[in-house]
């Protein structure tokens, strides 16, 4: 088990190093309509449902806007809030990032004390847009997500 721990451990040091988010600001958003400029996509969905959880509880993701930043909301279903942090979402190569600080990152009863621990000093959330569904990933875990119907 410690050798596990000592590989998390190395890779959210590698995640929280200085150099580990590029400096392409020019291609960044922090509103819906400029998400969805960046995005290419003017319907992007703003709800996103989990497919790939095992525990029955699909992650329900919402980006919304609020006092001039992007707000991500991660809560997991029949539980509670997971995480939710406000800041911006940049393009980093062909996937977008959103990017949390420490600061701007608030924990909720649902993250469990590993999440706690990979994402105490902020982090980088992926979001990788495919055909019909959006991977979204952060050191130590990643989900498959569709669009919630209706949103």
């Amino acid at each position: 088990m410690r050798r596990p721990l000592r590989f998390l451990t190395a890779a959210i040091a590698l995640l929280l190093a200085p150099n580990a988010q590029s400096d392409d600001s020019a291609q960044c958003a922090a509103s819906l309509h400029a998400l969805r400029q960046l995005a290419g996509e003017p319907t992007f969905p703003l709800r996103w449902e989990e497919t790939t959880m095992d525990d029955g509880h699909p992650m329900v993701v919402s980006i919304t806007e609020r006092n001039g930043a992007l707000m991500l909301t991660l809560v997991k279903s029949g539980e509670n809030l997971w995480a939710e942090g406000a800041g911006v979402i940049c393009r980093r190569g062909a996937d977008l990032e959103a990017r949390l600080s420490k600061d701007q990152l608030r924990l909720g009863p649902a993250a469990n004390w590993l999440t706690r621990l990979a994402l105490a000093d902020g982090c980088a959330i992926t979001l990788r847009r495919g055909s019909k569904h959006l991977r979204i990933a952060t050191r130590g875990w990643s989900g498959l997500f569709v669009p919630l119907v209706g949103d």
